[in-house]
């Protein structure tokens, strides 16, 4: 035996455990989960029986109680495809995943000892100090099985899927440099061009492309890749439909590769109306159900706020009207959800209420801000009658920050989808401002980086990143940086 023939051999014996390895991925990540969750469990109620009573409680209650929450959250997952090897080759989602899936098992606990008429045989504190460990200890044994996948799926450890490529050369090798199919476990077995354009084969391309086509479905077949991606331009129908033609006849998944606009995407999604496919490459940024809860939310901890800063705000407008002369509250026109303008409430912190067609920005040291202003802008109190927007509806507590409309028009010449900010009610508090991203923005560069953020937030949106940004806005000190 050659050398050559050797290392083949040790290629392909290698190659089939990562394939097969792959067949076994949802049986561990299911154990892990399993164990994961009991543990929690286990560990939580002899931890609080020792503290409360100093013994470790009755045994078998624990093994009930840590098998049931781990076989209903092992269920959920199920239920939900979460057992799927591509579910774990990015880390893109995972906690907010974890975290739900952890709050349906405990919802569906609490609602199967109900009905069973089993919950006095559980301690509620236990069940209660669960949910609260469970949730942070899932989320960081969910993000170590990803990166684990993850990082063997690029070594070749683990094969997602066998491909086989085809398509005209440029095509087969786009695609190729910009997905880096290798990245996410693609094996590629195989490898072929069509050339029925080679001018050399100009005569008869109709015969050159068949004959191209018998080649590699033959190839294909010999092979028994997952997969076949045709990599040709969409608008090039009639090959692509004599490349699907050729390897119906195969037992692999066919896929087109996609189209370049494809890539500036994250969650393109075929959607089905009737009768009619399209290609979805954006949707809302909130559905109706999520505007709905947010804005029930904005309602009710806005009245709550406004109610219990009355005393405060009282005291600010008396402190503003003795500093200096003016008006307590200042309405400047902003730029609200979908560009509708509005008039948004703010303190008065400076001797000038500019709202034309140039606003010159506060900068660090600025002579016009009064002396009670700059108390009020460093700890962010000048936004507070924006509660008042809040409860008509022209802004959030949480969102992107509004600006200017001199400003807003100024940037949006700059900054490219510098609008897409306006998909979501402005908030009095942002991921931006959380983030230190705050005051002046004298450059292009820092105003593109804000926008990065408010972008990464409407992508991104959850009721729990809110309250996160509301907690912060109050105890980081991060937020309070860069105030002017």
């Amino acid at each position: 035996m050659s050398v050559n023939d050797l290392d083949y051999e040790v290629a392909t014996a290698a190659d089939q455990r990562a394939n097969a390895l792959r067949h076994w991925i949802g049986l561990i990540t299911a154990l892990v989960d399993a164990v994961t969750v009991a543990t929690v469990v286990a560990g939580t109620s002899l931890a609080y029986h020792f503290v409360a009573y100093r013994h470790l409680g009755n045994d078998k209650i624990t093994v009930e109680l840590a098998s049931m929450i781990a076989a209903i959250f092992v269920f959920t997952n199920l239920m939900r495809g979460r057992y799927r090897l591509e579910n774990y080759l990015s880390t893109k989602g995972q906690i907010a995943s974890a975290f739900a899936v952890w709050n349906l098992t405990m919802v569906a606990f609490v609602a199967i000892v109900f009905m069973a008429k089993i919950n006095d045989q559980y301690s509620r504190a236990v069940v209660f100090a669960t949910y609260v460990a469970g949730a942070p200890l899932i989320a960081l044994a969910r993000s170590a099985i990803v990166r684990t996948i993850s990082m063997a799926s690029k070594t070749g450890r683990i094969t997602s899927e066998r491909v086989f490529l085809i398509g005209r050369e440029s095509e087969v090798m786009s695609f190729v440099a910009r997905h880096q199919p290798w990245n996410i476990g693609f094996s590629i077995v195989d490898v072929a061009f069509l050339r029925s354009n080679d001018p050399r084969r100009i005569n008869d391309p109709q015969a050159a492309l068949a004959a191209d086509l018998a080649t590699a479905s033959a190839r294909a077949r010999d092979l028994k890749p997952d997969a076949v991606f045709i990599a040709l331009p969409w608008s090039d129908q009639e090959t692509i439909d004599a490349c699907i033609d050729a390897f119906m006849n195969l037992p692999v998944a066919i896929h087109l590769t996609p189209e370049r606009i494809m890539d500036r995407f994250d969650n393109p999604h075929i959607v089905r109306i009737g009768s009619l496919a399209s290609l979805r490459l954006t949707r809302p940024a909130l559905s109706f159900g999520q505007i709905l809860f947010k804005r029930l939310f904005d309602i009710v901890a806005a009245s709550a706020i406004l109610i219990a800063s009355l005393p405060v705000l009282l005291l600010i407008a008396l402190a503003i009207k003795l500093d200096s002369n003016g008006p307590v509250l200042f309405l400047q026109r902003r730029y609200g959800f979908n560009q509708e303008p509005f008039r948004i409430f703010k303190f008065r912190t400076m001797t000038t209420t500019d709202d034309g067609e140039v606003v010159k920005q506060a900068t660090r040291n600025d002579p016009r801000i009064t002396r009670i202003g700059s108390f009020l802008r460093r700890y962010n109190l000048d936004e507070l009658p924006q509660l008042l927007n809040v409860i008509a509806g022209q802004m959030s507590l949480v969102g992107p920050r509004p600006h200017a409309l001199a400003h807003d028009r100024e940037f949006q010449r700059k900054i490219a989808l510098y609008a897409r900010r306006h998909n979501v009610k402005p908030g009095i508090t942002g991921w931006a401002q959380v983030n230190g991203l705050r005051g002046e923005t004298d450059t292009d560069d820092k105003m593109a980086r804000r926008i990065a953020y408010d972008h990464w937030y409407i992508d991104n949106w959850s009721f729990w990143l809110d309250i996160g940004i509301l907690l912060r806005t109050v105890f980081s000190p991060r937020a309070f940086r860069n105030a002017r």
